[in-house]
């Protein structure tokens, strides 16, 4: 869930690599593993999606929102929030909606692997709306992993499969067009969009399921969810300053794999054949061309 941040990571020079990478490389492992705990929050409580989206929006917009004012950037970023902050608040507000349900309709494991396809979908936004024609080794990685999606979709058995699987895409699609806003308008704030697509959603939830009947136990466990995103961008923003934006981006790219590694140990979801042939293209694809840019930095590192 963190790909825009991937995508304004910030790169560093050659000696501050070498200054603070263990830290970097810590803080952004961590953070995939937060990130990747999403489907266990989800279908570890009986409550509805919308009750989840809900508490979960409350709890994590209450936080970015302390975070803005104790870094005093909350004036900063009401005055940056122009045009594409509104449109990138409407898509993360778009994609939550989906997100959520998805994981309460089909597997873990379908849903983490077809939202690793975005870095590739925001590769063909960029090529499509900025005239940026990716290099031969993006253009390989998004062949395989269609080829992946598409085999996943073709195993699905169930109608809850199909729509799970449905929400999953839609989700990939927007978190691309965000990558999109922040990769055209660099200045675009970040944090408060996240809190104002949280709060905007929750009356709409609110009539759609019950989030007042949401038993303590469970609340607690929503709360959670809200608190452990929130630090994960935390760690991911934190981590990406002492790494190079393809170093950040293939470490974080780890929730991908861990997350159905949760779904078969806590729910026993054992993912189909072509579950697991359409997860390994796209996980080849991902790590493929993350580990490409990798050593294509670290190369131009040394010679620096």
């Amino acid at each position: 869930m963190g790909h825009h941040w991937k995508q304004n990571a910030m790169s560093v020079s050659a000696p501050s690599l070498q200054r603070a990478p263990v830290s970097g490389f810590q803080l952004v492992c961590l953070s995939a593993v937060l990130f990747s705990t999403a489907g266990v929050f989800t279908k570890g409580v009986n409550a509805d999606a919308w009750s989840i989206i809900f508490w979960r929006g409350l709890a994590a917009a209450g936080i970015a929102l302390v975070l803005l004012l104790l870094r005093r950037e909350f004036s900063r970023e009401i005055r940056q929030f122009r045009l594409p902050a509104i449109l990138a608040t409407l898509l993360m507000a778009s994609g939550t909606a989906a997100f959520v349900p998805a994981f309460k309709l089909t597997t873990i494991a379908n849903v983490a692997l077809i939202y690793a396809a975005a870095p590739f979908i925001a590769a063909l936004f960029g090529w499509l709306f900025l005239r940026e024609k990716p290099t031969s080794t993006i253009m390989l990685g998004s062949v395989s992993a269609l080829i992946g999606v598409t085999l996943i979709f073709g195993g699905i058995s169930t109608q809850g499969d199909l729509w799970g699987n449905l929400l999953a895409g839609w989700m990939t699609l927007v978190m691309a067009g965000i990558t999109i806003i922040y990769r055209r308008w660099p200045d675009t704030p970040t944090t408060l969009p996240g809190a104002a697509s949280a709060l905007l959603l929750c009356p709409i939830v609110a009539g759609l399921g019950t989030p007042a009947e949401v038993p303590i136990s469970e609340l607690a466990i929503l709360a959670g969810f809200g608190v452990c995103f929130a630090f994960a961008f935390i760690l991911l923003s934190a981590g990406a300053k002492h790494l190079p934006p393809a170093e950040t981006a293939l470490l974080s790219a780890l929730e991908t794999p861990l997350a159905p590694i949760w779904g078969i140990l806590f729910f026993h979801e054992i993912p189909n054949m072509q579950t697991i042939l359409g997860g390994a293209l796209i996980m080849v694809a991902v790590f493929g061309t993350y580990g490409h840019q990798w050593r294509k930095k670290r190369k131009q590192a040394r010679i620096a």
